[in-house]
Protein backbone atom coordinates (compact mmCIF):
# COMPACT_ATOMS: atom_id res chain seq x y z
CA UNK A 1 0.00 0.00 0.00
CA UNK A 2 1.21 3.39 -1.26
CA UNK A 3 0.63 6.70 1.32
CA UNK A 4 0.84 9.82 -1.30
CA UNK A 5 1.43 13.00 0.09
CA UNK A 6 -2.61 13.92 0.96
CA UNK A 7 -2.37 10.44 3.60
CA UNK A 8 -4.81 8.52 1.28
CA UNK A 9 -4.67 4.89 0.48
CA UNK A 10 -4.39 3.71 -3.13
CA UNK A 11 -4.18 0.76 -4.61
CA UNK A 12 -1.34 1.15 -7.14
CA UNK A 13 1.35 4.22 -7.19
CA UNK A 14 -0.26 7.09 -6.57
CA UNK A 15 0.24 9.61 -9.71
CA UNK A 16 0.19 12.64 -7.53
CA UNK A 17 4.52 11.84 -7.59
CA UNK A 18 4.80 12.02 -10.46
CA UNK A 19 1.94 13.83 -12.72
CA UNK A 20 1.22 17.35 -12.24
CA UNK A 21 -2.78 17.63 -11.56
CA UNK A 22 -2.80 21.20 -12.65
CA UNK A 23 -1.34 20.46 -15.95
CA UNK A 24 -3.87 17.82 -16.38
CA UNK A 25 -7.11 19.64 -14.75
CA UNK A 26 -6.36 22.29 -17.07
CA UNK A 27 -6.94 20.94 -20.16
CA UNK A 28 -10.37 20.58 -19.48
CA UNK A 29 -11.25 24.05 -19.11
CA UNK A 30 -13.55 24.32 -16.22
CA UNK A 31 -15.89 26.79 -15.78
CA UNK A 32 -16.80 25.89 -12.66
CA UNK A 33 -19.87 24.42 -12.35
CA UNK A 34 -19.90 21.48 -14.20
CA UNK A 35 -20.61 18.18 -13.31
CA UNK A 36 -16.96 16.42 -13.23
CA UNK A 37 -15.99 12.73 -12.61
CA UNK A 38 -13.11 11.56 -11.16
CA UNK A 39 -13.51 8.06 -12.82
CA UNK A 40 -10.89 5.40 -11.23
CA UNK A 41 -10.08 8.13 -9.08
CA UNK A 42 -7.30 6.97 -6.99
CA UNK A 43 -6.12 8.24 -3.91
CA UNK A 44 -8.39 11.25 -5.10
CA UNK A 45 -5.53 13.99 -5.37
CA UNK A 46 -7.20 14.81 -9.23
CA UNK A 47 -10.48 15.30 -7.21
CA UNK A 48 -9.69 16.94 -3.98
CA UNK A 49 -7.59 19.49 -6.56
CA UNK A 50 -11.07 20.17 -8.82
CA UNK A 51 -13.17 20.48 -5.73
CA UNK A 52 -10.80 23.27 -4.29
CA UNK A 53 -9.54 25.12 -7.13
CA UNK A 54 -11.36 24.72 -9.90
CA UNK A 55 -15.29 23.46 -9.32
CA UNK A 56 -16.75 25.24 -6.83
CA UNK A 57 -20.33 25.28 -7.74
CA UNK A 58 -20.38 22.01 -9.34
CA UNK A 59 -20.56 18.43 -8.35
CA UNK A 60 -17.73 16.10 -8.13
CA UNK A 61 -17.75 12.56 -8.25
CA UNK A 62 -15.25 10.20 -7.39
CA UNK A 63 -15.39 6.63 -8.38
CA UNK A 64 -12.88 3.72 -7.46
CA UNK A 65 -12.98 -0.11 -7.25
CA UNK A 66 -10.86 0.14 -4.32
CA UNK A 67 -12.88 0.81 -1.15
CA UNK A 68 -10.27 1.85 0.60
CA UNK A 69 -10.34 4.74 -1.83
CA UNK A 70 -13.57 5.61 -1.25
CA UNK A 71 -13.67 5.27 2.72
CA UNK A 72 -10.59 7.93 2.29
CA UNK A 73 -12.67 10.26 0.31
CA UNK A 74 -15.44 9.63 2.44
CA UNK A 75 -13.16 10.75 5.36
CA UNK A 76 -11.90 13.89 3.07
CA UNK A 77 -15.26 14.61 2.45
CA UNK A 78 -16.40 14.67 6.61
CA UNK A 79 -13.40 16.71 7.58
CA UNK A 80 -13.78 19.14 5.47
CA UNK A 81 -17.47 19.74 5.31
CA UNK A 82 -17.62 19.44 1.34
CA UNK A 83 -21.44 19.28 0.12
CA UNK A 84 -20.41 19.05 -3.50
CA UNK A 85 -18.56 15.48 -3.59
CA UNK A 86 -20.17 12.12 -4.18
CA UNK A 87 -18.21 9.16 -3.82
CA UNK A 88 -18.89 5.42 -5.30
CA UNK A 89 -17.45 2.72 -4.81
CA UNK A 90 -17.62 0.68 -8.40
CA UNK A 91 -16.41 -1.28 -11.23
CA UNK A 92 -17.13 0.72 -14.11
CA UNK A 93 -17.13 -2.12 -16.32
CA UNK A 94 -20.44 -3.01 -14.60
CA UNK A 95 -22.14 0.07 -13.83
CA UNK A 96 -21.89 3.57 -11.64
CA UNK A 97 -24.86 2.89 -9.26
CA UNK A 98 -26.88 5.92 -8.53
CA UNK A 99 -25.42 8.11 -11.97
CA UNK A 100 -28.06 8.75 -14.31
CA UNK A 101 -28.06 8.44 -17.63
CA UNK A 102 -26.47 11.76 -19.39
CA UNK A 103 -25.92 13.48 -15.90
CA UNK A 104 -22.03 14.15 -16.11
CA UNK A 105 -20.38 16.80 -17.86
CA UNK A 106 -17.05 16.01 -18.01
CA UNK A 107 -15.44 12.85 -17.13
CA UNK A 108 -11.62 12.39 -16.15
CA UNK A 109 -9.78 9.25 -16.51
CA UNK A 110 -5.77 9.34 -15.21
CA UNK A 111 -3.74 5.96 -15.89
CA UNK A 112 -7.25 4.07 -15.69
CA UNK A 113 -7.90 2.96 -18.84
CA UNK A 114 -5.04 0.29 -19.65
CA UNK A 115 -6.78 -1.66 -16.85
CA UNK A 116 -9.61 -2.14 -19.38
CA UNK A 117 -7.33 -3.59 -22.06
CA UNK A 118 -5.62 -5.71 -19.75
CA UNK A 119 -9.13 -6.81 -18.04
CA UNK A 120 -10.29 -7.29 -21.81
CA UNK A 121 -13.34 -4.64 -20.83
CA UNK A 122 -12.22 -1.93 -22.93
CA UNK A 123 -16.03 -2.03 -24.38
CA UNK A 124 -18.04 -2.16 -21.56
CA UNK A 125 -16.12 0.72 -19.88
CA UNK A 126 -16.92 2.89 -23.05
CA UNK A 127 -20.36 2.32 -23.24
CA UNK A 128 -20.72 2.92 -19.16
CA UNK A 129 -19.19 6.28 -19.75
CA UNK A 130 -21.20 7.14 -23.33
CA UNK A 131 -24.03 6.50 -20.86
CA UNK A 132 -23.28 8.57 -17.87
CA UNK A 133 -21.91 11.67 -20.17
CA UNK A 134 -24.09 14.27 -21.38
CA UNK A 135 -24.88 15.64 -24.97
CA UNK A 136 -22.67 18.53 -24.41
CA UNK A 137 -19.98 16.39 -22.47
CA UNK A 138 -16.43 15.35 -22.76
CA UNK A 139 -14.65 12.41 -21.62
CA UNK A 140 -10.96 12.72 -20.89
CA UNK A 141 -8.41 10.13 -21.31
CA UNK A 142 -5.08 10.68 -19.86
CA UNK A 143 -2.30 7.15 -20.20
CA UNK A 144 0.83 6.41 -20.69
CA UNK A 145 1.96 6.28 -24.48
CA UNK A 146 2.21 2.63 -26.07
CA UNK A 147 5.88 3.25 -25.54
CA UNK A 148 8.24 -0.62 -24.71
CA UNK A 149 9.75 1.93 -21.15
CA UNK A 150 10.19 0.53 -17.86
CA UNK A 151 7.81 3.08 -16.34
CA UNK A 152 4.28 2.47 -15.92
CA UNK A 153 1.75 -0.81 -17.35
CA UNK A 154 3.19 -3.91 -19.57
CA UNK A 155 3.73 -1.92 -23.24
CA UNK A 156 0.89 -4.94 -24.36
CA UNK A 157 -1.69 -3.10 -21.97
CA UNK A 158 -1.38 0.34 -23.36
CA UNK A 159 -3.09 1.68 -26.13
CA UNK A 160 -1.84 4.56 -28.83
CA UNK A 161 -4.28 7.50 -29.21
CA UNK A 162 -5.32 6.00 -33.10
CA UNK A 163 -6.59 2.48 -31.42
CA UNK A 164 -8.17 4.60 -28.44
CA UNK A 165 -10.24 6.72 -31.44
CA UNK A 166 -10.81 3.87 -33.42
CA UNK A 167 -12.53 2.02 -30.15
CA UNK A 168 -14.47 4.81 -29.13
CA UNK A 169 -15.33 5.95 -32.34
CA UNK A 170 -16.98 2.31 -32.84
CA UNK A 171 -19.44 3.29 -29.60
CA UNK A 172 -20.63 6.24 -31.51
CA UNK A 173 -18.17 8.83 -29.75
CA UNK A 174 -16.02 11.32 -31.64
CA UNK A 175 -11.87 12.26 -30.51
CA UNK A 176 -12.10 16.12 -30.28
CA UNK A 177 -9.08 17.09 -28.45
CA UNK A 178 -5.35 14.86 -28.54
CA UNK A 179 -2.36 15.99 -26.78
CA UNK A 180 0.68 14.00 -26.92
CA UNK A 181 3.01 16.76 -25.17
CA UNK A 182 1.83 15.86 -21.37
CA UNK A 183 3.33 13.87 -18.24
CA UNK A 184 6.45 13.31 -16.84
CA UNK A 185 9.61 13.85 -18.86
CA UNK A 186 11.49 10.80 -19.36
CA UNK A 187 14.26 10.16 -22.35
CA UNK A 188 12.00 8.89 -24.86
CA UNK A 189 10.29 12.72 -24.13
CA UNK A 190 6.56 13.24 -22.70
CA UNK A 191 5.68 10.11 -20.91
CA UNK A 192 1.89 10.06 -21.58
CA UNK A 193 -1.00 11.52 -23.62
CA UNK A 194 -4.28 13.14 -23.46
CA UNK A 195 -7.14 12.45 -25.55
CA UNK A 196 -10.88 13.81 -25.22
CA UNK A 197 -14.12 12.51 -26.97
CA UNK A 198 -17.27 13.51 -27.02
CA UNK A 199 -20.77 12.00 -28.57
CA UNK A 200 -21.62 12.40 -32.13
Amino acid sequence: MVMPENGHRTHGFSSAFFLDSDEIIQELNLKGNETVMDAGCGDGHNAIKIIENYNHKGTVYTVDVYCASIEDMEKYKRENNIENLINIEADITEGIPGVGDESVGVILMVNVFHGFKASRRQDEAVLELKRIINNDGKIAIMDYKAWDVPKGPPTQMRSSPEELESLFNSHGLKMTYLNEEIGEDIPEGKSHFLIMFEKE
